[in-house]
């Protein structure tokens, strides 16, 4: 929505000339729930005559059903426009609107103030340039002020107006209003630096949003309307360190050869020495081409055409750069990711990452640690849940052109997609990138720990063994439980007693003194898996107590869950998968437990289960839990 000019209706073409040259400014509201986001963007657009005649009835009519202030008209619901948030009274998705003055073009993002929206409100943030926060008179810094104004500091926003809102509340106190403005800048220390504005005000009166206020008098600052159309800018822009991305390899004819892409940095001239990365392939820039014409320099946020003075392989991906000033170019980085799906995060996981126009496959090698944006405590975290800040050591499969997002947030910056959904799970800012140095330094320990074979894989290390007499089910729920592992993410393998036979086991007799050296030596094979960070899903007879205790020994007693598979031994004789049964009926051997002699049923079990009454599903989703429970699949 454009402000009103009389040039509109004597020269359109010179109205839309004007208005196409003015700067544009993105910046997004956020704060606590409830301190009055949505309602300080409906009065800017309010006061500032941005609202057309029946967009205002719409909302007066809607005020009436769902408004929340009173006699007043509740201009919150000009943004807050999903139903949910009309029935709850706040802001889930990120709303955007648009609107002008005479002096600049805005872009508004109103982001979400509640905890589970964190990811929208970093999505909101992340191409703004001034970020408002709300802070709710009465309340003071709360919880969520704290979390947003670490995301918009983590997300290089360098303008922050601290609007104390709902001031009508205290009375309009000057003394209240200098309280949270110390709290506040108490708490910024630990940030990085910014420029503030604090201003005091009332969304819902108007005080101080476009218009100075009658009921502060002792505030002598700007409005907020006039912050925005005032700060400055321009040194903000990155003019200093040339990067395009090559977006389109454009080749109309035998003629014309140009190389299409956003400047996402710096300034480029006719005659510039550049050099292509990574193929390092050097030239001349030859002209620079637009829809329009052609021109002699051009700079950051510019699409332009570069042609170069000489033939060389440029591709969709690659980045022309000024030769004395480069980007680093690695196959390794840390960074800080914001994780944005409710599957976590898994180190390890190959992923799909999209820099700069680039898109390479690649994997968090390890997660440094996993900041709590409440407190800005850095704690250590196997994995990163939805709305989780971690950071991260980064590979990709191929060399990736990067700069510290500090320097250049469109260089510095990427987004971390899944490889068969293909959703966008994660976006992440660049803090440095690889060197050897660092690379030796990972590797100056040299064992891995199982702690770390742990961590990776995001599971607690444990034996999960199913014991009971032939056809019982136990190979059966082994691999079932190993297909639901695997289907969860994590990491295991199974151990079967026959397929041990095959082995290390082959010279053992089929008696109850082999099946019981078959379950010792096992359990030897059963740590070692675990050592490996795996899950072992062992399957095995284990008829003597004494085997049994000694593999419990060896695995360790807190690693060890025996589950016995107790169904009538009749089911079992029919199941007969082995065809032992059968075959002893033939022979009349006398080796076979449950049959021959009595199977010793354990003691101390985990869990017991009839695989006659239950199916082979309800029989996992038993152990599943009980893996849960035991704190194996949480360790995350």
């Amino acid at each position: 929505m454009s402000h009103q000019s009389e040039l509109i209706s004597t020269d359109i073409t010179a109205y839309l000339a004007q208005h196409e040259r003015k700067e544009l400014l993105r910046f997004l509201t956020c704060g606590s729930v409830d301190d009055g986001k949505s309602t300080l963007i409906g009065r800017l657009l309010h006061d500032s005559k941005m609202i057309y005649e029946d967009q205002l009835a719409a909302i007066q009519k809607d005020s009436q059903k769902v408004g929340t202030t009173g006699d007043k008209i509740d201009l919150a619901l000009l943004v807050d426009g999903l139903q949910a948030e009309r029935e709850q009274g706040i802001t889930i998705d990120v709303a955007y609107r648009y609107f002008s003055t005479s002096k600049r073009k805005f872009i508004i993002a109103d982001t979400p103030g509640h905890e589970q929206y964190t990811r929208n409100m970093a999505t909101g943030a992340s191409t703004c340039d001034l970020a408002v926060i709300l802070i709710d008179a009465r309340h003071g810094v709360q919880v969520q002020t704290r979390r947003h104004s670490f995301i918009t500091s983590l997300l290089g926003i360098r303008h922050i107006v601290v609007a104390v809102n709902k001031m009508d509340l205290v009375d309009y106190s000057e003394e209240r209003f200098e309280e949270i403005k110390k709290d506040y800048l108490e708490f910024r220390k630990n940030l990085p630096d910014a420029e503030f504005h604090f201003i005091p005000m009332s969304a819902l009166d108007g005080d101080n949003v476009v218009n100075n206020s009658t009921n502060m008098e002792w505030y002598d600052g700007p409005t907020l309307m006039w912050l925005l159309e005032n700060v400055e800018l321009a040194e903000d822009k990155n003019y200093q360190d040339f990067r395009l991305p090559v977006q389109y390899v454009n080749r109309p004819n035998l003629n014309f050869r140009g190389f299409c892409g956003t400047i996402a940095s710096g300034v480029v001239r006719k005659g510039d020495e550049i050099i292509v990365l990574p193929s390092r392939k050097k030239s001349r820039v030859k002209s620079i081409v637009t829809y329009e014409e052609e021109l002699e320099l051009a700079f950051s946020d510019m699409a332009i055409t570069l042609t170069l003075e000489d033939e060389i392989d440029v591709s969709r991906g690659d980045m022309i750069v000024h030769r004395d000033n480069q980007p680093a170019v690695t196959d390794e980085f840390e960074a800080t990711v914001v994780w944005m799906i409710e599957e976590p995060l898994l180190p390890g996981k190959l992923y799909d990452f999209k820099l700069a126009g680039k898109t390479v496959s690649g994997r968090v090698n390890a997660i440094k640690h996993q900041i709590d944006v409440n407190t800005l405590a850095e704690n250590p975290s196997p994995s990163l849940e939805l709305n989780e800040i971690g950071v991260c050591e980064i590979s990709v499969d191929q060399p990736v052109c990067v700069d510290a997002y500090t320097k250049n947030r469109n260089t510095g910056s990427f987004i971390v997609i899944d490889r068969l959904s293909n959703v966008t799970v994660g976006g992440g800012m660049i803090s440095s990138d690889a060197t050897t140095k660092k690379r030796r330094n990972r590797s100056s320990t040299t064992h891995v720990t199982r702690e770390e074979r742990a961590a990776r894989y995001g599971q607690k290390p444990a034996t999960v063994m199913f014991i009971g007499v032939s056809g019982s089910g136990k190979s059966t729920l082994a691999h079932g439980l190993e297909r639901r592992l695997f289907d969860l993410g994590r990491v295991s393998t199974v151990l079967d007693g026959k397929a041990m036979r095959l082995g290390i086991s082959k010279d053992l007799p089929h008696d109850a003194e082999g099946r019981a050296e078959n379950l010792r030596r096992s359990a030897h094979v059963a740590r070692f898996i675990n050592d490996s960070g795996l899950i072992c899903c062992a399957a095995f007879v284990a008829p003597n107590p004494d085997s049994r205790e000694h593999a419990i020994s060896v695995i360790g007693k807190d690693n060890c869950h025996i589950i016995y598979l107790n169904p009538p031994i009749e089911v079992c004789q029919q199941r007969d998968p082995s065809g032992i049964y059968a075959a002893a009926e033939a022979t009349g051997s006398a080796d076979i437990p449950g049959i021959s002699f009595p199977y010793a049923p354990p003691e101390n079990v985990a869990l017991e289960l009839d695989t006659d009454a239950l199916s082979v599903e309800d029989c996992l989703d038993k152990v599943v839990e009980l893996m849960q429970e035991t704190g194996i699949l949480n360790a995350r």
